[in-house]
């Protein structure tokens, strides 16, 4: 008896848990139905029209007087950073559509699948890529930023949780234990 009223009350308790997993509004769709998301759309959109600005402007004609290898690092660089915006762009405006009711999240998501947010490593050395003026190094430092926040949102309405790292502190922490021969 005993043990049948416990299956009873864990089998209720199960179904109570599925019902909330099921009604539950995770914590990032809730922020990108909120003035957060139009934030960090305002900054997207903004710092495209930056690097249009300066590519088109200021930045061609401080490539044309930049060394040759300077300058071919000049043009894969704001080709990378170019690429990387569309993608930042593509994904902003998808859920921009969602938010005014224009898509489904499922339709958004079958959309989203076209585009992959993937980071790109340089090709380029440190010390070229010092020499790049500052203000293409600026774009691309803060593009670079601003994937790293969509790649974590989207990686969340995915249900995969970003990648935990290593705490430091925790692992200098336990070497003084050990070189002090406590645990």
């Amino acid at each position: 008896m005993q043990d049948q009223t416990r299956d009873t009350v864990m089998a209720g308790i199960g179904t109570q848990e599925a019902g909330l997993r099921a009604g539950a509004v995770s914590f990032t769709e809730r922020m990108l139905a909120s003035e957060g998301f139009m934030t960090l759309f305002r900054e997207g959109m903004g710092l495209v029209e930056a690097t249009a600005g300066y590519l088109d402007g200021e930045g061609r004609v401080e490539s044309k007087n930049l060394d040759r290898n300077i300058a071919l690092a000049y043009a894969s660089e704001s080709m990378r950073l170019t690429t990387r915006l569309m993608q930042l762009t593509s994904w902003l405006l998808l859920q921009r559509a969602v938010n005014e009711g224009e898509l489904t999240r499922d339709d958004a998501e079958r959309e989203h699948r076209r585009v992959v947010i993937a980071m790109q490593e340089s090709s380029i050395a440190g010390d070229v890529f010092e020499q790049l003026p500052e203000t293409l190094r600026d774009l691309i430092d803060r593009s670079k930023s601003l994937q790293v926040r969509i790649q974590r949102i989207d990686q969340e309405l995915k249900g995969q949780a970003p990648k935990e790292t290593a705490n430091p502190v925790a692992s200098q922490i336990g070497q003084l234990a050990a070189a002090f021969g406590r645990k």
